[in-house]
């Protein structure tokens, strides 16, 4: 159902160099890249992640409740990007654990304050 989230950025090498690094772990790479917007994704049927500067002109800004999951493949795979999101740069909003019997999660900010999480789902 989702085609791909966008996140805005007030600095789009900061943020590439970031996303870079981190989506890699996911297998994610650059699949579309122009002046103001790069897109990464992991395969050409799958769902994208869009950091970009606002249209508007305007400063980019966290939404209140906003935030993107990235699916991990393994609880190995979320404990890794979250350690790599908080190496980079990103903020710890909750270290990888057990959320539910079948949701194992870890949440953090990236370095423009836009809320994402990295989970695996599955027993």
């Amino acid at each position: 159902m989702l085609a791909y989230a966008t996140l805005g950025t007030n600095d789009l090498a900061r943020a590439s160099a970031f996303y870079d690094e981190l989506l890699s772990l996911l297998g994610a790479k650059r699949f579309m890249e122009e002046e103001k917007f790069i897109a990464w994704a992991s395969s050409e049927q799958g769902a994208g992640l869009g950091i970009t500067y606002p249209f508007d002109g305007r400063p980019a800004t966290v939404g209140n409740g906003t935030m993107v999951a990235l699916q991990a493949t393994s609880r190995e795979q979320v404990d890794a990007v979250h350690a790599k999101a908080l190496e980079l740069g990103g903020t710890d909003e909750g270290a990888p654990g057990q959320r539910m019997d079948w949701f194992y999660a870890g949440y953090f900010r990236d370095l423009d304050g836009n809320k994402l999480n990295v989970c695996f789902i599955g027993s």
